[in-house]
């Protein structure tokens, strides 16, 4: 292995890295509008559940590519596989997808700092309600508001990764996933206790059979399946890097359970945020950007102390999209450095450069070339989007779990004795059925709707 690659100084850092890895931007604005619109904890239920048998043995099955290997994904898989095979190429698409996701991320990061900055120096005060959708329509139309945040982002990014993997990512990682945690609870006991947020929580968390058999039982269904599967960013390496990083002292199950347990617990709390305070405020919860750049903003301009609990919120959401940014550009750092033997400093430089060209195009997509669509009619963020999220995520993941499970690629039994070495909860031979001819169906369900949809 590379030894400028270094490796986690302890087992806390490497479960809130990846736990920061998977918890993102969706966690927040996408979760509680999904759970809402498919009759509430019905939903909950069967994301758990789909968490538990979807999410939880595809992420092992990354950790444990990573551990044997030693190496990030391109030369994990050429370590693991059969003379002669091809299993390799899939790297190659693994990388590409963790670029192309950080293309757009940065920029949807850089608005978090932007709407974090701005409540902090009350550039939000005296707004009026109807004229705060106009501040996020501003800062797209405004290419040099974008290109600034979106620059401090990369550089800040790779400015951390310079320190080393214990010293700089694991170090700041941690500060801000414990500085998230207190956050989302601090601004979850303010929500629920606003005036009339009992309607919130109601509408969130009590089960209702009317409203799933109004969605239709079939799509509540299906909708779980896949925001269990996409909450953990599975099927381009993001994850696989840090299993590379591990120790052999726990089995992996016990370890993925923990991170899909964070991830969960930050995707529910940023529920118990978004509903009571709409309700309490008589606001719609729109989905997607809306929801935090005007829904969220409309509600604490109107709360006593707003400008503290804005501030509060997007300093959340910025640490909650930062730690996905910071573990991506290490996997993009690492695969530069073990797939062609450079120094690790000399690729931050490069991936430095590289990530801030290639997230221009983004930065301009809703102002200079806002006339440019791409798939589908889709501008640039939302066709970037699209092929990560409907394309390179649920094939790859779908890659890994056959590589894992198949004789012709690395096998069940090197996979399940890698999972099952160290300490800590084992994985059954038993599921080996599961997961060679039910799981794979369940995965090309959800690559078909996506492509349908």
């Amino acid at each position: 292995m590379n030894n400028e690659r270094g490796s986690f100084g302890s087992r806390l850092g490497f479960i809130l890295v990846s736990a920061g890895c998977a918890i993102g931007i969706g966690n927040v604005w996408k979760f509680p509008y999904i759970t809402g619109a498919n009759g509430g904890a019905i939903f909950v239920l069967f994301y758990l559940l789909f968490l538990v048998i979807m999410g939880v043995p595809v992420l092992t099955m990354e950790l444990a590519v990573g551990r044997a290997s030693g190496k990030t994904i391109v030369r994990g898989y050429e370590a693991l596989e059969k003379p002669g095979s091809k299993w390799h190429i899939h790297g190659w698409f693994c990388a590409l997808g963790c670029y192309l996701l950080m293309m757009y991320y940065t920029n949807v990061s850089g608005w978090m700092l932007n709407y974090f900055y701005k409540f902090a120096t009350g550039k939000f005060n005296g707004v009026a309600t109807e004229a705060v959708g106009d501040v996020f329509g501003n800062m797209l139309a405004n290419p040099n508001e974008m290109g600034i945040f979106m620059t401090l982002t990369v550089l800040f990014g790779f400015g951390v990764l310079l320190l080393g993997v214990e010293n700089g990512l694991e170090k700041v990682t941690k500060v801000m996933m414990i500085g998230l945690l207190v956050l989302i609870m601090v601004l979850a006991i303010h929500s629920v206790s606003l005036k009339g947020a009992g309607e919130g929580i109601k509408f969130y968390l009590l089960p209702s059979l009317e409203r799933a058999k109004e969605v239709g039982f079939g799509k509540v269904i299906t909708a779980a399946m896949n925001q269990a599967f996409f909450t953990l960013s599975l099927g381009i390496g993001a994850i696989e890097i840090f299993g590379s990083y591990m120790s052999k002292d726990h089995a992996l199950t016990g370890e993925s359970i923990r991170i899909c347990a964070l991830d969960t617990f930050v995707a529910i709390i940023s529920g118990l945020i978004i509903f009571p305070a709409c309700f309490s405020y008589d606001v719609q919860p729109d989905q997607g950007p809306a929801l935090i750049f005007i829904t969220l903003p409309k509600v604490f301009i109107n709360m006593p102390m707003g400008r503290v609990w804005g501030t509060m919120f997007f300093m959340f959401m910025t640490f909650a999209s930062f730690s996905t940014v910071t573990a991506v550009f290490e996997n993009l750092v690492a695969i530069i450095t073990d797939t062609f033997g450079i120094s690790r400093k000399k690729s931050i430089l490069i991936n430095c450069i590289v990530v801030f060209v290639t997230s221009i195009p983004c930065v301009l997509g809703y102002n200079l070339w806002s006339n440019l669509h791409i798939i589908g009619g889709r501008d640039v963020l939302d066709s970037e989007d699209f092929i990560v999220s409907n394309i390179l995520l649920p094939v790859g993941a779908l890659i890994f779990l056959l590589f894992c499970v198949s004789k012709h690629g690395w096998g069940f039994d090197n996979y399940l004795e890698e999972t099952n070495t160290g300490e800590g909860m084992k994985m059954s031979k038993a599921f080996k059925t599961y997961y060679k001819y039910v799981l794979p169906i369940l995965i090309l369900v959800i690559i078909i709707q996506g492509l349908v949809q």
